[in-house]
């Protein structure tokens, strides 16, 4: 987060794994039979996509297509009435659409909330499933569990985490745990950050801003920007419970603000970006324990950049050669080639034609490269040069009020 950036109904912009297509592309422009068959279950015209917004700039969750020839985003939708979806993804199976609700005011509480709803193949269309509590305020960030029972959410206000089981319709049920962050929090000054920088967004208090399973599902691994810390949790997948791993947690440099990571698909690396000292961070992950290791730390902004900026999402290509960062105030996107032993060496920076962005999306092809603009209400297309693996500006602005997360359907 940002400071001014919370919104749960007045206008102005909230302070508050993009389903990437898991398939690696064996060529450049090459579509999987897999998407080849969601495509034509669509009706050919291309594949879905669905945008989280902040509400009441943004109208809730929009529907679009994407032309995969040229990347262009059409709306095809809009379903409102949604209180600041601001981070979206699916089940498994992808008849489900499940959405954080960044309040904290949820049915009189100070919680805020998870709506889940179906997805008609052919049409897109979504039909509301139900609501329930996230058990925490600011509820930021979503993923499903591996075997498609269970739903993890990280609350932002609340400093905590949940587990929401998912019913056999797709409904959700109460939760099946829940953990709260307690313990001292990091300084305001964020260690690492760039010469002149004021970045403080959270030292406040414990916010939980993130939360995944690894890909075996037997380990969670979740972030608090305000502590300064990964935990790791062993995972029952029968009564949906956390307990504490043999290393509980590990320590992220004093103020940085850890805010995504992002897993290798080799499962062994684990990538972190911090909000406030804008870094990112390769850690080695032991998939029998759960325990990570700092193995590199470098900078996602320019050398000799001084100021203010503040890191925002964290993703890989699909064969795993590429890794891309979000930068807000500087408004770019860095791109980090991955060496075989995991290490990141800087490509260059794209600016994001828009005004902090907040996070991107690549599409199933891995041929376009979208970021949401939070502030400048526009997506904005680039198309990926899969050699150097940097995106550049098709010239394509799609307008959407205070996007926050794009995702697609495959």
């Amino acid at each position: 987060m940002a400071p001014n950036d919370k919104n749960d109904s007045e206008p102005g912009f909230s302070r508050r794994s993009l389903l990437m297509g898991a398939t690696a592309m064996t060529a450049v422009g090459l579509v999987p039979k897999a998407l080849a068959a969601t495509v034509a279950a669509q009706g050919g015209g291309g594949v879905l996509a669905y945008a989280g917004c902040y509400t009441p700039n943004g109208g809730g969750i929009y529907q679009f297509r994407i032309n995969l020839a040229t990347g262009a985003l059409t709306q095809a939708n809009l379903f409102p009435g949604v209180p600041n979806p601001s981070w979206i993804t699916f089940g498994l199976g992808g008849t489900t659409l499940y959405a954080t609700n960044e309040i904290d005011n949820y049915n009189g509480t100070t919680s805020g909330s998870v709506s889940a709803f179906r997805i008609d193949r052919s049409t897109g269309t979504l039909t509301a499933l139900n609501v329930v509590s996230s058990e925490g305020g600011a509820p930021v960030y979503l993923n499903p569990h591996p075997s498609g029972k269970f739903l993890f959410v990280a609350n932002y206000d609340g400093g905590s985490i949940a587990v929401l089981p998912i019913r056999s319709d797709g409904s959700l049920g109460a939760a099946t745990d829940v953990k709260l962050d307690t313990g001292n929090v990091g300084p305001t000054t964020p260690t690492g950050a760039p010469p002149g920088s004021f970045a403080n967004s959270g030292h406040d208090a414990p916010h939980a801003h993130f939360i995944h399973s690894d890909p075996s599902g037997r380990f969670v691994l979740h972030v608090d920007l305000g502590q300064d810390r990964i935990y790791s949790w062993r995972f029952n997948a029968t009564a949906g419970t956390l307990s504490p791993a043999a290393v509980p947690f590990v320590a992220v440099a004093p103020g940085a603000g850890p805010r995504h990571l992002a897993f290798h698909p080799n499962g062994r690396l684990v990538y972190l970006l911090t909000e406030e000292s804008s870094t990112l961070s390769t850690y080695a992950y032991n998939g029998n324990t759960g325990a990570l290791t700092l193995l590199q730390t470098v900078s996602a902004l320019p050398r000799g950049f001084a100021g203010t900026s503040y890191g925002s999402e964290v993703a890989l290509s699909a064969d795993g050669r590429f890794l891309y960062a979000a930068n807000r105030l500087h408004d770019s996107i860095a791109t980090f080639a991955i060496d075989g032993a995991g290490g990141l060496t800087l490509v260059g920076h794209t600016p994001t034609m828009g005004d902090y962005p907040r996070s991107f999306a690549i599409d199933p092809t891995g041929n376009f490269f979208y970021a949401t603009n939070q502030h400048s209400d526009a997506i904005t297309v680039f198309k990926i040069d899969r050699t150097t693996g940097q995106p550049a500006f098709t010239g394509q602005y799609v307008p959407i009020g205070s996007p926050a997360r794009l995702a697609f359907l495959i």
